[in-house]
């Protein structure tokens, strides 16, 4: 067992936590996880099947005395964000998550936590094993490659559930219940690479930006942190004053979080390293005075690379570039007018790279509004075009329209308070959840979403609230046992 788990509750659903962390299980390598979960059924006894894309859905039966209750469906995916610090040796592919535990939070050493979506599958593991649970029939579905293009969900066959109620287990803020989310598609810009040799007598300098927090392009959108592609390009754009030439660039490496890193090389002519290493020590400060409450650990920096020759892109390609990073809108676009604090509508520079052959830059634009989303892909499309740009949508998301009158709704907002004495929080989220899909997938699904409180999602900086874990899995249970 983890020491970092010692000693906490509940003590199944930490082990198996546990144990699913020593199992790579990045998006699209899930084969391990999925067959650790019928193995688990198979163990337990339990009646299990998988899907050719590794959907599995375990079935069990109600509990003496409850067998007349309505079949009620647990979900959450199996795939977590691989995301890493910088200088952090980790290979997502084989090597197990480091569990970390500091006062009440749980984290781990250096990358993502997995407790997205890990909690839910350590909750329906744990179910599967705690035989003293009260519940009617249950079905425990469990997703493959949320994170990155909801291939699971999306190809979930009719008849693989027969619940008419889902439970996802995919919300990370404890005392909220959500009934909404919004819908979401990228919009990709492509520049054709147009290079040149680097003008003689020029050396070359590698630009970086690092320190930033990052997180869910959606959850985190409207706290105001630092973008790393956006940070670096205007940094670029003074160089340009001191000749420097673009040589190559990169930045983020997720559609679904904000970019914590960038960097570039230049070439610039050698009397003008002095003035750019100032240029870019001015930046520095400017904009870590910008974001000095959100960001302290912003860097950026410069320094003299080792490469003697190499190639710039050509100087109208690299102006178009730059002046169309500068133009894109990053970050809440428009907040709901009925739901209080809700963002409505946002965008979010996602990624940046370079190949021998094009330059590509990704961004994701969701709302709960389906022309609102149309509208922000007019916009980004449309500014990629002025650019020089080709640009394309990816097929993404829908979103799942609140149901007020929800019956499963009705019976966690009773639970919730008869075990706590408070009402919780009714919400909409700014995110993306399997929910949409599978509203369309089974038609008349009843459907809530909650959690445990999580914080830094897709970011090395992701911690669950310990605390907040025993109070999901209790309220859980009073679901369970209260639906009739």
């Amino acid at each position: 067992m983890s020491e970092a788990i010692k000693g906490l509750e509940p003590k199944l659903l930490w082990k198996y936590f546990a144990e699913i962390s020593l199992i790579p299980r990045g998006s699209k390598n899930e084969k391990a996880i999925s067959a650790y979960v019928m193995g688990v059924a198979k163990r337990l006894g339990l009646e299990a099947k998988q899907d050719k894309f590794m959907n599995v859905v375990v079935k069990i039966p109600a509990t003496k005395g409850m067998e007349s209750a309505p079949s009620v469906c647990l979900q959450g995916h199996l795939d977590m964000v691989p995301e890493k610090n910088k200088e952090k040796i980790h290979d997502f592919t084989k090597d197990p998550i480091e569990l970390v535990r500091k006062d009440n939070f749980l984290m781990a050493n250096g990358t993502t936590l997995g407790a997205d979506n890990g909690v839910a599958v350590a909750t329906n593991l744990a179910i599967m094993e705690e035989r003293s649970i009260q519940h009617g029939p249950l079905e425990l579905l469990f997703t493959v490659d949320e994170e990155t293009g909801l291939t699971g969900a999306n190809n979930l066959k009719p008849g693989f559930l027969s619940s008419k109620t889902l439970i996802n287990l995919d919300s990370e803020e404890e005392g909220s219940l959500f009934v909404g989310c919004s819908g979401g598609r990228n919009t990709i810009g492509t520049w054709k690479l147009i290079q040149e040799t680097a003008p003689r007598g020029t050396v070359a300098v590698k630009v970086t930006v690092k320190g930033l927090k990052g997180g869910h392009s959606g959850l985190e959108i409207d706290k105001g942190r630092g973008n790393s592609i956006k940070i670096i390009n205007r940094v670029l754009i003074a160089l340009e004053t001191v000749g420097a030439r673009l040589s190559s660039i990169e930045g983020g490496n997720k559609s679904n979080a904000i970019p914590r890193e960038a960097e570039a090389v230049v070439f610039l002519p050698k009397n003008n390293f002095k003035k750019a290493a100032r240029i870019v020590a001015q930046w520095n400060e400017t904009i870590k005075a910008e974001l000095s409450s959100v960001e302290p650990d912003l860097q950026i920096m410069c320094e003299q690379s080792e490469m003697k020759k190499g190639k710039v892109i050509k100087k109208t390609l690299q102006s178009s570039l730059y002046r169309t990073i500068s133009a894109l809108p990053h970050g809440v676009l428009k907040m709901s007018a009925d739901i209080k604090e809700l963002v409505e509508t946002s965008t979010n520079i996602a990624i940046i790279s370079m190949d021998k052959k094009v330059i590509e830059l990704i961004t994701s634009q969701r709302s709960s509004v389906e022309s609102e989303t149309l509208e922000a892909l007019q916009t980004m499309a449309s500014l990629f075009t002025l650019g020089g740009a080709s640009a394309k949508h990816t097929e993404g998301y829908p979103g799942w329209k609140p149901n007020m009158n929800s019956a499963i709704l009705a019976v966690a907002k009773s639970s919730y308070k008869n075990l706590y004495g408070k009402e919780p929080l009714v919400k909409a989220i700014h995110a993306g959840l399997e929910c949409g899909i599978i509203g369309e997938k089974y038609p008349g699904m009843d459907m809530i979403s909650y959690g445990p409180t999580l914080e830094g999602v897709h970011s090395p900086d992701e911690k669950i609230h310990i605390d907040t874990v025993d109070k999901f899995w209790k309220f859980t249970l009073e679901i369970l046992r209260t639906v009739k």
